[in-house]
């Protein structure tokens, strides 16, 4: 019999990864190749090669990304908020550690600098290796790698950024720091005067709680925030949240522009993506 390594099914010959998504929903995913697996001291990291989804990033038996879809992600949380923002600089990436949001702000010629803070090397590792689709290969000298806790570092950060996009993977273990209040009050001292942050907020479907605790938290410090989403297959129910907490005034959408090369993201896409389903609106009217 075929030993299959954790997370790993062995059906008969064929290799299937099932993901717990909740209590009543599991999603399976066809396995070609187990391309990378190793335990940090972290968490268990693979790389395995689906047969619909190409090449995925699995932490502790969750996809993250996959070279499918991942661009749509990655370019989502990090055009929107680099589009918005007038002259972004100095831009902090809290997790992120696919490469992917640093590969797409390293497209901005006037960012200087792009401090990616990943507390696992494991993770950034297998993804250039492994994920180029995703990383694009990231090799720009402006980034600088920082392997530790996104929390501390961001504790310890003066007001020095324009943008912070906290990629945060869900709101469980290590990673439920990243949405509490605390760590936002010190994103939003990290932030310059006119800075802004996004964050992932979670499916506005299966996660609606979390991602209104999030707009709730954010609209307490900042005085100016929008939510806006997207669609990514690989995520439960495929319509994302992201949230964005400005300490300026945001333009409006008509008025944003961009000129990057992307697969998914466009002026039309960054304009519209702020145009909310009436749910979503109806949700978010009790939230101040």
């Amino acid at each position: 019999m075929v030993r299959s390594p954790k997370y790993i099914e062995n059906s008969q010959g064929t290799l299937w990864l099932t993901e717990d998504e909740r209590d009543h929903l599991k999603i399976s995913y066809r396995i070609k190749d187990i391309l990378h697996e190793e335990t940090s001291p972290y968490q268990h990291v693979m790389v395995l090669d689906s047969h619909d989804f190409g090449p995925m990033l699995v932490l502790d038996g969750v996809v993250q990304t996959t070279s499918m879809d991942g661009y749509i992600y990655n370019e989502m949380i990090a055009h929107v908020p680099l589009s918005v923002h007038p002259h972004p600089r100095n831009v902090l990436i809290i997790g992120g550690g696919d490469c992917g949001a640093a590969n797409e702000a390293a497209k901005y010629e006037r960012v200087e600098r792009i401090d990616l803070v990943e507390i696992d090397e494991a993770v950034v590792r297998a993804s250039k290796r492994y994920m180029p689709e995703v990383s694009g290969g990231l090799s720009d000298p402006r980034v600088r790698y920082h392997y530790e806790d996104g929390v501390k570092f961001v504790q310890q950060a003066a007001a020095e950024y324009d943008v912070i996009i906290v990629d945060s993977s869900d709101p469980v273990g290590p990673a439920k720091q990243l949405f509490e209040f605390d760590f936002y009050q010190n994103v939003h001292r990290a932030l310059k005067e006119d800075g802004l942050m996004v964050c992932q907020s979670q499916s506005p479907i299966f996660h609606a709680d979390v991602m209104l605790k999030s707009y709730e938290r954010i609209g307490r410090l900042f005085p100016h925030r929008k939510l806006y989403t997207t669609v990514v297959p690989t995520y439960p129910g495929g319509l994302w949240s992201f949230t964005i907490g400005s300490k300026r005034a945001l333009p409006a959408p008509e008025s944003i522009r961009f000129d990057k090369k992307a697969r998914y993201a466009n002026e039309e896409i960054l304009r519209q993506c702020f145009a909310l389903p009436t749910f979503l609106q109806e949700m978010l009217k009790n939230q101040g």
